[in-house]
């Protein structure tokens, strides 16, 4: 007895019928035709959970609620509604990309893929699902969700990051959305294929049983779930080291502007020294006074696992030296509203909001 094979023919109708009854439609960047908030929602989803998202979208729509606000706005002004999202390369591309559209699109975004596809921190997937979500562009789009589904629906083999995989998984969409009706909703069926793929097609313990593709999907059929998508080659993780200066005096603590390159680009952080040697440098620069080791954590990126040992050091009297450029002083009440990194956010306000400093210090 043959096996099914994946019958791509009316997967598109499929997959609209199925979003339209099953999927999501409380999201609140859906049931709007606005490319700002679209394109917003989707660079926040970019390497981030749904549920993080939510918080952080309604601050910043409330604080820059079009693409002009963002536009006029300094990109200082701009981080603090990033802070703690990580991959801040995303915010400053959202800046820039905001005073793109203004200064060579009049303010308005571009209607097609390809030209969306020329803003900055706008890439082929992202373009592909504003064009189709606002204009109704027939645009296929390959998120990770949609990786996923396509992969174990026409058992596609090898990581999705390979080229050669993700050129196979691209011609797919562009097959399937040709295939389609010429009167598909394009917007059921883009929200359709996500919604497939975090609802249902999940990395583990995927609910076939509600799948509408699981009649003739490979993977279910050959119970491969599992096994696909196929397991990114395993790369040893870098192990880095930081030491970071809290510096008090009269109630403030001491940060620093960080490059726009490199982790945590454009944010404040604390002094950071690549050892204790260097840190106690410091420490005696700016007081004459070592200063006391905390506890040490890790933190860890995509590509790096980084261990921070944070120093407090207390100053009463007048500091010995004075900040230099980039460098700025913060009262302790400002710092929830502060551009900082999550890892630095968790250790300050951890150290003054009712934590006494003195618990935190290494035995």
């Amino acid at each position: 007895m043959s096996l099914p094979q994946p019958c791509p023919k009316n997967l598109a109708e499929k997959v609209v019928a199925w979003q339209k009854t099953s999927g999501r439609h409380h999201l609140p960047w859906q049931n709007t035709q606005d490319p700002y908030r679209v394109w917003l929602s989707e660079i926040m989803l970019q390497q981030t959970q749904v549920a993080t998202v939510l918080g952080y979208y309604a601050r910043f729509l409330e604080r820059f609620p079009t693409v002009q606000d963002l536009a006029a706005a300094e990109q200082d002004e701009v981080m603090p509604y990033w802070a703690g999202l990580g991959y801040y390369a995303r915010a400053r591309n959202l800046h820039r990309c905001a005073r793109e559209v203004m200064e060579k699109w009049g303010g308005r975004f571009p209607a097609t893929a390809a030209d969306l596809a020329t803003l900055p921190g706008i890439g082929r997937s992202t373009a592909c699902a504003i064009a189709a979500f606002c204009f109704g562009e027939r645009s296929p789009i390959m998120d990770g969700n949609v990786k996923r589904v396509f992969t174990r629906y026409f058992g596609i083999y090898g990581p999705t990051q390979k080229k050669a995989v993700e050129n196979t998984l691209w011609a797919k969409a562009d097959e399937m959305v040709e295939l389609a009706p010429a009167d598909l909703d394009m917007a059921a069926y883009t929200q359709g294929l996500m919604d497939l793929g975090s609802q249902c097609c999940t990395r583990s313990k995927p609910t076939c049983s509600l799948c509408p593709l699981q009649s003739d999907c490979y993977a279910h059929t050959h119970q491969v779930q599992s096994e696909l998508p196929s397991p990114k080659e395993r790369i040893r993780q870098d192990e880095r080291y930081a030491h970071l200066l809290i510096l008090e005096l009269n109630g403030q603590v001491l940060l620093e502007q960080r490059p726009d390159k490199g982790i945590w680009g454009g944010l404040l952080t604390l002094p950071q020294f690549d050892d204790a040697s260097s840190l106690h440098a410091a420490a005696l620069r700016w007081s004459g006074k070592k200063a006391v080791a905390l506890a040490s954590f890790q933190h860890v990126f995509s590509h790096f696992k980084l261990h921070i040992t944070p120093w407090l050091l207390h100053v009463d009297e007048t500091l010995l030296a004075e900040p230099t450029a980039g460098q700025q002083w913060h009262d302790h009440e400002s710092l929830e509203q502060t551009a900082l990194p999550a890892p630095v956010r968790k250790l300050l306000l951890g150290l003054y909001q009712g934590k006494n400093s003195e618990q935190l210090i290494l035995s």
